[in-house]
């Protein structure tokens, strides 16, 4: 089996059911009779750069997701003369999600964080086991409730401030958890 068919099976697995297919789902998937031949594919797509393991030893996409032409800047401005002509092209593996072993979803519901750029519907891409900075975006949990807000630390106080003015900051009165720094916005049009 070459690795550009076998990868085209595996990215419809994928877009279907939205996880990478088990070592026996991959023997149903190309007839194969025994895992070890799953096992064998898979090796041949890590090696390729397609698949790759996480720290536990699962499967997890690398550059499963075809790339996309960037085909020129887009003035949000005035308008100027098109030109077209490719500049490179985009994996949105690569663009969206750096550690995919680390990184998770979540859908956001408010509008807190509008003035971020964050709105209702949205979803984040979020990154775990990392140290946050002044300003970055965060999941967290303050006093045992969960919220996305900017991270904030003047001297030795730290709370959480909302990207947008009709809301005040939070303090936390007891404690205060992150859980992750967004690192992705995706909106979908429609």
């Amino acid at each position: 089996m070459d690795i550009e068919s076998a990868t085209q099976k595996i990215r419809r697995f994928f877009r279907k059911n939205k996880r990478l297919p088990s070592y026996q789902e991959m023997c149903r998937l190309f007839g194969f009779a025994s895992k070890h031949a799953s096992f064998k594919l898979a090796a041949k797509l890590i090696e390729a750069g397609i698949l790759g393991k996480d720290d536990k030893g699962r499967l997890i996409p690398d550059r499963l997701l075809p790339s996309l032409p960037v085909l020129g800047i887009i003035r949000a401005g005035s308008p100027t003369a098109a030109d077209e002509q490719i500049l490179s092209s985009v994996s949105f593996d690569d663009y969206l999600v750096a550690k995919p072993e680390k990184s998770y979803l979540l859908r956001v519901s408010g509008d807190s964080m509008i003035e971020a750029g964050i709105q209702e519907g949205d979803v984040v891409i979020v990154e775990k086991d990392r140290e946050p900075k002044e300003g970055d975006i965060v999941v967290a949990s303050i006093d045992g409730e969960f919220t996305l807000k900017y991270f904030r630390k003047r001297d030795n106080l730290v709370f959480l401030a909302p990207g947008n003015s009709k809301y005040s900051p939070l303090f936390p009165a007891e404690n205060l958890t992150l859980f992750g720094i967004v690192i992705s916005v995706v909106r979908k049009y429609h």
